[in-house]
This record gives structure tokens, sequence and C-alpha cells, in this order.
């Protein structure tokens, strides 16, 4: 049965795309079926696979709106799949918001294909909005990537009450499977204070290791690719391959 992850953060900027990238990267070259899933209007995600969120025909946005069949819309990005996302997407927020039961309409998109994938990791948007409230609903667990500052360390405790809620009125069986430590700079004290305060604070648990801070991160997405097939020699490489090996001992 697929493990089906949302990988969130209300703050922008915190390396959400490309910690979605690099596991999903990560997990398939471990023998995986991995599927994306860019909740995101920006479409970075998509973007980032070398998928011109311009010139797609359908989207994501389809499958919430015009009830497309996810499997008609899923795209082939080397050794992954993504069900991408274009700007239209804004416009499934507006959509949802009227609806009744919304907070479970990603669930219902994916459940005709959640079983042919090992892993399903779900991009969600810098908001605590519908898309992000519906990844919730439709996950098993949640990672949540944070830049070790003070900003985030407010955002993380605002995302673990939103988690809580979910678990209340949708989902009682989310789990959290811990925090990442993103563009990590080990040589500081605030990072670790911040990271340490945060761990006590929500009892999350921090996963390791800490993804440490390289301008190689900002080249992959040009190319199209995560930093695992970018620069497969790079540490940041290494810790997102050892980050998937710890989620595949969940399954």
């Amino acid at each position: 049965m697929s493990k089906v992850y949302a990988v969130a953060n209300q703050k922008g900027g915190v390396a959400k795309t490309t910690t979605v990238h690099a596991l999903g990267a990560a997990l398939a070259s471990l023998g995986d079926r991995v599927l994306l899933v860019d909740l995101d209007p920006q479409a970075c995600l998509t973007y980032s696979t070398g998928t011109d969120p311009d010139a797609l025909e359908r989207s994501v946005h389809d499958c919430f709106v015009r009830d497309v069949p996810a499997q008609d819309v899923v795209l082939k990005v080397g050794d992954l799949v993504l069900l991408p996302a274009s700007i239209d997407l804004a416009g499934s927020e507006l959509f949802l918001l009227g609806k009744t039961g919304r907070e479970f309409a990603l669930k219902k998109v994916l459940a005709p294909i959640r079983d042919d994938y090992d892993v399903v990791l779900l991009d969600c948007p810098p908001s605590l909005g519908v898309l992000t409230i519906g990844a919730l609903t439709a996950a098993d667990a949640v990672i949540i990537p944070m830049q070790c500052e003070a900003l985030s360390e407010r955002g993380v405790q605002q995302l673990v009450e939103t988690i809580n809620d979910v678990r209340e009125f949708t989902n009682p069986n989310l789990q959290t499977k811990g925090i990442i430590a993103t563009m990590f700079d080990g040589r500081t004290l605030e990072g670790r204070r911040v990271l340490d305060n945060v761990a006590a604070k929500t009892g999350l648990v921090v996963l390791e290791p800490p993804v440490r801070r390289s301008v190689r991160f900002a080249e992959a997405p040009t190319a199209g690719r995560s930093i695992v097939e970018h620069a497969p020699r790079h540490a940041g490489a290494d810790a997102y391959r050892r980050l998937a090996q710890t989620l595949r001992e969940d399954r």
C-alpha cells in the first residue's frame, strides 16, 4: 500500500519544492514508484522537473474543477510521475471554497491512482488555505521543511495547530513524520538553537541529516532536475538520499 506525504510549511522559501523533488528522485533511484503532486499555483515543482506550466493542456486544476481523472493528467518525467500545476490552480482555491466537502477534494482525486505508486509526495503551497488543508486531509503523514531562523520557528508552531485541527475534523490518522532542517548553516549557533527550540516546543522529531545551504540547489531547477540528479556527489544530494532511506523504513 502506498504512503502519502504532505510536505508543508506556510512560510515560503523554506525548500518545500526542493525537498519534494529531491526525495522523490532519491526514492525512485531506490526502486520506488513515485508520484509528485504540485499543489502550488506558482507551479515551481512542475517547472523544476523540466515541464513548462504555461504549455500544459491539463493540470491538477482540471481534476478539481472539471473532474478530469488524474490518470489523464499525470506526466512521466524521468523516473518520476508528476501531477502538474499551472497558474489556473489559483482558481481552484476559489472554486473549492464554495464546495461541500472541499477538504476531501484531493483525496478523491488521488483515490483511483494512489495504489499505482509506492510513495506520493504532495508539494503544498506557502499558505494554510484550502489546498494545504486538502493535502493534509489526503496524507498519511506530514514532513515539515524548516529553515532554521526565528520566523520559521513561529510558522511551524502555527502549522502544528493546523495539523491538530485536521486530525480533529478530517483526518484523525494523520501523523507528523518530522522536521527537515533546510538551508542549514551549522557554523551559526542560531540555526541549532532554533532547531532545538522547535523540537522542544512542539515535540516534533528532527529528521537527520540536516540539508546544508549550497548554491547547487539553485542551479538544479534550471536544468530541470533535482539535486540528486544534477549533483549526485554533492553533500545535499547525499542528505536527501539518507532522508529518503528514513522514509522507506516507514513502510
